[in-house]
């Protein structure tokens, strides 16, 4: 699904809401969710505090999402002037409309208390964009540009680290990039084994929805073009990587972090854990190769009720059908994984290697071919009125305040 939300992620970007300042969009934190109509007794916010809240939010040192987004714009037209008072959008107007139905849901909630709710939501943010302290192992390097991904190697073995809990681990564009760059460094390094992990309760929640909000001059058409070969040159990473790949899947995952599984050599997962791919809920269809690798390891029709009609898997489930090679106890998942990992990196590096080119290399054209045409066929998804529709239609149901 790398790419999809690229052409409709314009309905949540900064620009959405030119009316309001904001924060830079750079970085997306996810905050909770706030209620608008506040009951009982609140004390009255004066103009200055309203004035005051709008100088702050430019001061907020992280950006608070989309979402919230919307609801500081629907509260500071309600709070300015009064119930929504402008004609609908047209369907396809998808920022404009966006911002209508915020200020409509608002109905004829009183300047006052929209004035007295815009204050304190922005103080809300303004107490939760406090920065937090993370305590990192020395040996952690992360990958240039972006603080998403931590990389780190010991014992003999290279650990890749999504490192977005608060958006759960969902994966922006700068991470694709950083995760290729990531598995070419370790299929050099002196490491035997490379691990691929979460930071979090989540393993990965598939793509971040603002990944494509900056449309070049080429349009979305364009978008879709360098949205496939991104995900097309992603996958080959996996098919290509020479030392043995595990997976530690320590929460949910979500579409292309489910996918590329059946590129990985080992898959361990806490019982936590589910597996769900709904591509047909948004329009589009298979990559990672899973149109392949899921048929041959669980049987066509287990692949299907996954690939096509979007069955979210247990752990227990999934391993049972093949996808995930051990299932462990949560309390026990991560000593029980690193004790076992850290002995087969004991094991001769060399053999290893070897071992896994006999394995997988009567495959890898074929690997690759199919990863072609998975992309080439989600680029025309991405196009289509089909995908158009089901994508604003998630959006929309997110939207709803």
């Amino acid at each position: 699904m790398a790419g999809v939300a690229g052409r409709l992620a314009r309905l949540w970007c900064s620009g959405a809401l030119s009316s309001l300042p904001v924060c830079s969009p750079l970085q997306v934190t996810r905050f909770p969710a706030l209620q608008l109509h506040l009951c009982g007794p609140a004390m009255r916010a004066s103009q200055k505090d309203f004035e005051n809240a709008l100088n702050q939010v430019k001061l907020l040192k992280k950006d608070p999402g989309n979402e919230v987004k919307l609801k500081l714009y629907a509260l500071y037209k309600q709070a300015t002037e009064g119930p929504c008072n402008v004609p609908k959008p047209g369907v396809l107007d998808f920022i404009n409309k966006a911002k209508w139905d915020a200020w409509s849901a608002l109905g004829s909630l009183p300047k006052e208390t929209a004035r007295r709710n815009y204050v304190d939501l922005v103080s809300s943010l303004s107490a939760s964009s406090e920065p937090s302290i993370q305590v990192t192992p020395a040996a952690d390097r992360k990958q240039p540009g972006s603080d998403a991904l931590v990389v780190t190697s010991q014992d003999g073995i290279t650990t890749i680290t999504l490192n977005r809990p608060d958006k759960k681990n969902a994966l922006t564009t700068q991470m694709y990039h950083d995760i290729i760059l990531a598995l070419e460094a370790a299929s050099k390094d002196d490491s035997a084994i490379t691990v691929l992990t979460g930071n979090g309760d989540y393993y990965c929640s598939g793509n971040d929805l603002t990944n494509f909000t900056d449309i070049p001059p080429g349009g979305v058409e364009e978008k879709a073009r360098s949205g496939a070969v991104l995900l097309r040159d992603f996958v080959d990473c996996f098919i290509d990587f020479p030392k043995p790949l595990v997976a530690v899947v320590n929460g949910p995952a979500v579409g292309i972090s489910v996918t590329i599984l059946g590129l990985f050599d080992i898959v361990y997962a806490t019982d936590r854990a589910t597996f769900h791919t709904p591509f047909s809920h948004l329009g589009q269809s298979p990559e990672g190769c899973s149109s392949y690798t899921f048929p041959k390891i669980m049987g066509p029709s287990k692949a299907t009720e996954m690939l096509v009609f979007g069955k979210k898997l247990t752990a227990r489930e999934a391993c049972t059908q093949g996808l995930v090679t051990e299932v462990f106890p949560d309390s026990t998942f991560q000593k029980e994984v690193w004790v076992r990992l850290k002995a087969y990196s004991k094991l001769p590096p060399n053999a290893m290697r070897i071992s896994k080119q006999v394995i997988r290399n009567t495959e890898k054209e074929k690997l690759h071919a199919i990863n072609a045409e998975e992309s080439n066929v989600l680029r025309e998804r991405w196009l289509s009125d089909e995908c158009m529709n089901a994508v604003v239609s998630f959006l929309s149901k997110k939207a709803k305040l």
